[in-house]
């Protein structure tokens, strides 16, 4: 049996969809804080379960006869992620989970900038510890959130940033399907995995795909870091979000994104999508 929980999200949600066509549907359970998002699964006669990281005790049911469990991890910047991830954990482990993935990022460390990143780390040393058989998914930076890092350059011709750094946009489509047939194959992955597109571009050299894309010139403004805030906040992004923000340039600024694998176009069987496709 594979358990997926977050199903009623975009990169789960999607990974659900992609194992209804490799498995039989008998074999999958999908999880869901609000199980009347999670109508269109049981439609196609996919097993519904509440659960809920905070709800400790919804997760033993939730949980019961996953071989295969995918953890997907807090979306939420202000909740305290590290604590969620481990009621999960332990509660797989008491539900006798033969396997835990969990969705992880490429700049899982405890020292970046980029505070998902530290928390990746911990749940990713929790699962260390656990004692049962563990895959951390560790996906690259996601596609669609480059149309808000970079700013509005359409308008403006200008991606205004306050660092720039190689970042390996990997589109959450093509994530979401490696982890399909990652969950779908058995085929053991153990620990900490890349997902990634094949190229970590700058956003400079972004700005040079823009330009030839559109037939406009599109510059790179580096910003000292408070001027950027300061705009970021004086246009109407809560201070917190701004500076969570932040850690995403000082990260990319220092590397932590620049990693690349192939792993992900062979578990495709094809190309990745790449960031310029995103820029015409």
């Amino acid at each position: 049996m594979i358990v997926v929980t977050g199903a009623t999200g975009a990169l789960n949600g999607a990974t659900v969809d992609h194992l209804l066509d490799r498995v039989p549907v008998a074999d999958i359970a999908v999880v869901a804080r609000d199980v009347a998002r999670a109508q269109r699964f049981a439609d196609r006669g996919v097993a519904v379960r509440y659960g809920d990281y905070a709800d400790p005790a919804s997760l033993p049911a939730a949980f019961e006869g996953a071989d295969r469990l995918l953890l997907v991890s807090s979306s939420d910047p202000g909740a305290d992620a590290v604590s969620l991830h481990r009621t999960a954990i332990d509660a797989a482990v008491a539900a006798g989970v033969g396997r835990i993935l969990y969705t992880s990022h490429q700049n899982a460390r405890p020292d970046t900038p980029f505070k998902p990143g530290r928390d990746h780390a911990a749940t990713e040393l929790l699962l260390a510890e656990s004692g049962v058989a563990w895959t951390a998914l560790r996906n690259g930076f996601y596609l669609h959130s480059l149309g808000l890092l970079a700013g509005p350059w359409r308008e403006t011709g200008v991606i205004a940033v306050p660092g720039d750094g190689p970042v390996s946009w990997t589109a959450r489509e093509d994530s979401a399907e490696a982890a399909a047939v990652i969950l779908a194959s058995g085929v053991a992955h153990d620990g900490p995995v890349t997902i990634t597109a094949t190229a970590a571009p700058t956003f400079e050299e972004l700005a040079v795909i823009a330009s030839e894309a559109t037939g406009r010139t599109v510059k790179v403004e580096i910003m000292d870091e408070e001027d950027w805030l300061a705009a970021q906040v004086a246009g109407g992004t809560p201070e917190f979000m701004a500076r969570f923000l932040l850690g995403f340039y000082q990260a990319a600024r220092r590397g932590d994104f620049a990693g690349v694998d192939p792993l992900l176009g062979t578990l495709l069987g094809r190309e990745p999508r790449t960031a310029g496709e995103s820029l015409s």
